[in-house]
Formats: structure tokens, C-alpha cells, sequence
């Protein structure tokens, strides 16, 4: 868990860092859930270390702002048909301000570089959390943010 806050100090204020950006981004339900599934197994010093990297040394750093970082994340793990990681970083977009637009966009975009198999597999990712976050397309298919 990530609730004792001691435990956290002791981690150090990049860590923080990246526990705040990764709560924003994620969603802090999600990050909580990470923790907890990895509390008292091997796999809670991966979810240190890529808490305070990559969030916290990564995202933290000037030169692109989160809505860009997540459009890089979408094309990224599409190309890595890293498909459980996607739908989390699908619901991250939304958060940071892409719309079911630019997220379908991102997946089209994929099928000229990474083939059309991963980004038809990526869409099915993407179908799934977009319905569940924004709902069905409509037949009228105006833009939603």
C-alpha cells in the first residue's frame, strides 16, 4: 500500500513526484489497486521503481505536457501490443484531455507504422475503454471531449 505516509517520505521527493503525477494521469483508484496487488510480492520494487522513474523522472520533466505524453504512451504500447497497459493508458488520455477522436487517430496512425494486426488488436483495447468511459458512438458521432 501507499497510505502510510512515513513510508512514502522514506521513498524520497521524486517518488512523491511521480506518485502525484501517476494518480492524476492514472487515476488514483488504479495506482491504489497496483500497489495493493503488489504489496509483499517481488513485484513491489517494480512498482517503486517505475513510480519514481518513469512518473517521476519521466513525466515530470519539462519540454512536453501530459496530454502529449500520453499520445506518445497510446502509440508506444500499441507498438509493443502491450494491450493491458493500454487500456489504463486510454482512460490516462481521456484524463488528460484527448478526445475519442485523437484516441482513434492514434490507433489509425499505428496501422501505417506497427501494421495493421496490432493497431486492429489495439482498437479492440480501445473500443472497450472508450465505450465504458464516454459510452457507445452515437449514429450522429459528434465530438466528445
Amino acid at each position: 500500500m501507499i497510505d502510510d505516509e512515513s513510508t512514502n517520505q522514506s521513498r524520497g521527493p521524486r517518488f512523491q513526484d511521480g506518485l502525484e503525477v501517476r494518480r492524476d494521469v492514472m487515476g488514483a483508484e488504479y495506482v491504489e489497486r497496483a500497489f495493493a496487488n503488489a504489496e509483499n510480492t517481488d513485484s513491489a520494487a517494480l512498482q517503486d521503481f517505475v513510480t519514481d522513474t518513469v512518473w517521476g523522472g519521466v513525466w515530470t520533466r519539462p519540454g512536453l505536457d501530459h496530454r502529449s505524453r500520453s499520445l506518445l504512451n497510446l502509440g508506444i504500447l500499441i507498438a509493443l501490443r502491450a494491450h493491458e497497459e493500454l487500456a489504463g493508458h486510454v482512460r490516462g488520455a481521456l484524463r488528460n484531455g484527448l478526445t475519442r477522436t485523437e484516441i482513434t487517430e492514434a490507433v489509425i496512425h499505428t496501422a501505417g507504422y506497427c501494421g495493421a494486426p496490432a493497431a486492429l488488436a489495439a482498437m479492440r483495447v480501445v473500443q472497450k475503454v472508450l465505450d465504458a468511459e464516454l459510452g457507445p458512438l452515437s449514429s450522429d458521432a459528434t465530438e466528445t471531449p
